[in-house]
């Protein structure tokens, strides 16, 4: 990763915002330097190229998901409650506008247009996404939460994209409610499984 200054922090900031709001395409060096007040050439010094400042970006992220994934896993016994937990992030980020959709969810919207660098690091998260909830889900199967009526990874894979897809509708819709109803409906056909 590159360095950690608070420049470069600001840098990532910066282009996790923009992105967020517009995607890969929709921002430039020129953006982030008039956001951060600082000459592009600076940017330059602590990103050489804008792949390598959101590929650095996107691996932050992940780590990032990496640390609250493994809190659920410390602070919260019940896989039921995991995946609650989980899915009340992400309704208490849209509700807030705080992150209103998940930077990797948006870019892989746009992985045949990133560089291949970028998209390794997009895939990657969604790997690691993807076992946590498969490991959560058999957990819950394992404690009698609910009966899976498909492999946890299959299971884990259609939770992920429903909740990618929940995110979607919000941004749709202009609604943060949106996702708190295809959200909920689907934590109900979880518990109606057990």
């Amino acid at each position: 990763m590159a360095s950690t200054s608070p420049t470069s922090e600001q840098i990532l900031d910066c282009a996790r915002a923009l992105i967020t709001t517009g995607g890969y395409n929709a921002f430039s060096y020129a953006d982030i330097a008039a956001h951060v007040g600082i000459r592009k050439a600076s940017i330059h010094h602590h990103f050489a190229t804008k792949e390598d400042l959101v590929r650095t970006l996107v691996a932050q992220y992940r780590a990032e998901a990496v640390a609250g994934l493994a809190a659920i896993d410390a602070n919260v016994p019940d896989p039921r409650a995991r995946i609650e937990y989980y899915v009340g992030y992400w309704r208490e980020c849209i509700a807030t506008a705080s992150a209103p959709i998940c930077l990797c969810a948006l870019l892989a919207s746009e992985l045949p247009v990133l560089p291949e660098a970028v998209a390794l690091e997009v895939r990657a998260h969604f790997r690691m996404l993807s076992a946590w909830l498969a490991t959560t889900l058999e957990r819950g199967a394992g404690a009698g939460a609910w009966r899976l009526a498909q492999p946890a990874t299959v299971e884990a894979e259609a939770f992920m994209a429903a909740i990618h897809g929940a995110m979607l509708s919000a941004r749709a819709y202009a609604d943060p409610n949106a996702f708190q109803v295809v959200s909920q409906a689907l934590l109900a056909r979880l518990a109606a499984s057990a």
